[in-house]
């Protein structure tokens, strides 16, 4: 690394703390880097924070729209990865003036301590989405974040307000927000295609359970404690973090301390065009009855088999179940027809709304055809994204919420213009988790 890419990481870490604090100082202007004279025609320079499944992904998504300057991994293989694809990507075309190299970190506080990295990747396990994210805001970098947006409703809100308090972009990782299928099924409903709405059906898998597994060792490529990091400690078994070979299924998607199941993994991507289609976007429920099996015992935590019912202001119901017991997706049921959204897919009765037209003087929807795309986009031009942190935060709300009601098993009142549980302490208490010293929110 050159002297001038040199991080002062005592300073650094002094200035941010042992975490990423809470959003509360004075607000931050944007970086003149990214709103030079130049800057909707610049390319955007940018940092991955977590390489594994799904960082790739990303990774490989951003890498021909942007210079990825440095990636981050607490797995020492998984980084290395990384660095090979950029390096051999760019070794076959010529990046922009600041790439020289792609350089590792294991701790992201180093990354964001990097004054020529303009966005971050925030692609990590669900319980260390929030810490990095608001990190990045408050040291200037614009945030795509992989869904759920949060592992906590608590975090939700201090990243929402980091977001906004230092003036970032951010895209929520909710690329069915790019998909014109699904795009058009939440117009037609937003324009009265279907009648008035009535019932929302969503459904999305399962997880299975498993039983008790050895603890072993952490192995030496692996920064355990920086891979708990908020999260309790916990003996190392591979089964509850990544496999040790390979991209497989991780272990934590199943595992509390760091995921809430498919109730926020794969419901933040449903329930989030649900409250599209909805127009719910800036709301939530007003009441959530939910049930769900769970483990007696194993290393996997999360919910099983679920159905939960929801009641929005409107008085629309919406059913969120495994796929066990509905069609996986989304299906808006009107007095004068329906219409079934999945990625990728569209079905409606009756038939023909499928070739109708929206008008313009009807409600048309943010179109976005490439979610990393519109990310970039919006760095240079500091335009809203397809799927901001607002809507990121409310879609995931609806599913934590939907969590709670499972673990309490009773219904839940909650009031979505305040963001609060009336007169309800023990759920109260549910919406926020303590983390393990020294990581902390504020």
């Amino acid at each position: 690394m050159s002297t001038n890419r040199r991080i002062n990481r005592r300073v650094f870490l002094r200035r941010t703390g042992q975490a990423a604090v809470s959003a509360l100082a004075a607000p931050a202007l944007v970086p003149s880097r990214v709103l030079g004279q130049d800057a909707p025609s610049r390319r955007v320079t940018v940092g991955c924070i977590g390489v594994g499944r799904m960082g790739q992904g990303d990774m490989r998504s951003v890498m021909n729209l942007a210079d990825v300057l440095a990636v981050c991994d607490v797995d020492a293989h998984r980084a290395a990865d990384a660095r090979k694809i950029i390096e051999a990507n760019y070794a076959s075309r010529k990046p922009s003036g600041r790439y020289n190299g792609c350089a590792v970190y294991r701790d992201y506080r180093e990354l964001l301590a990097r004054e020529d990295i303009d966005a971050v990747l925030v692609v990590t396990p669900d319980h260390w989405h929030a810490l990095p994210a608001i990190a990045a805001a408050q040291a200037g970098k614009d945030i795509f974040l992989q869904k759920p947006l949060t592992l906590t409703f608590a975090e939700g809100v201090a990243l929402r307000e980091a977001v906004h308090r230092y003036g970032r972009v951010l895209q929520v990782g909710s690329q069915q927000r790019s998909d014109a299928r699904c795009r058009f099924a939440c117009e037609l409903v937003r324009n009265g295609r279907i009648g008035e709405l009535k019932t929302v059906t969503v459904a999305v898998g399962k997880d299975p359970f498993c039983g008790n597994e050895p603890v072993t060792p952490p192995p030496e490529w692996l920064d355990y404690e920086m891979w708990l990091g908020p999260a309790p400690s916990a003996p190392y078994i591979e089964n509850r973090v990544h496999p040790a070979k390979g991209y497989g299924r991780p272990g934590w998607l199943r595992v509390r301390d760091y995921c809430l199941g498919m109730v926020t993994g794969w419901g933040s991507h449903h329930m989030d065009i649900a409250h599209w289609g909805m127009g719910m976007e800036g709301s939530g429920p007003v009441e959530v009855r939910a049930k769900a099996d769970f483990a007696r015992d194993g290393i996997w935590t999360v919910h099983g088999a679920f159905e939960i019912h929801y009641t929005y202001p409107t008085g629309v119901r919406v059913t969120f179940s495994d796929s066990g017991r509905n069609r996986h997706g989304v299906l808006f049921e009107g007095t004068e027809g329906w219409v079934y959204t999945d990625r990728g897919r569209i079905d409606a009765e009756p038939k023909g709304l499928l070739s109708s037209v929206i008008g313009p003087g009807e409600t048309r929807l943010y179109r976005s055809r490439n979610h990393m795309g519109n990310f970039i986009e919006c760095v240079k031009t500091r335009a809203g994204t397809v799927a901001p942190v607002d809507n990121g935060h409310r879609s995931n709300t609806a599913c934590i919420l939907a969590e709670i009601a499972m673990r309490l098993e009773r219904p839940i009142r909650w009031d979505p213009d305040a963001e609060c549980f009336p007169n309800d302490e023990e759920a109260s208490r549910m919406l926020s988790r303590p983390m393990r010293a020294p990581w902390r929110l504020s």
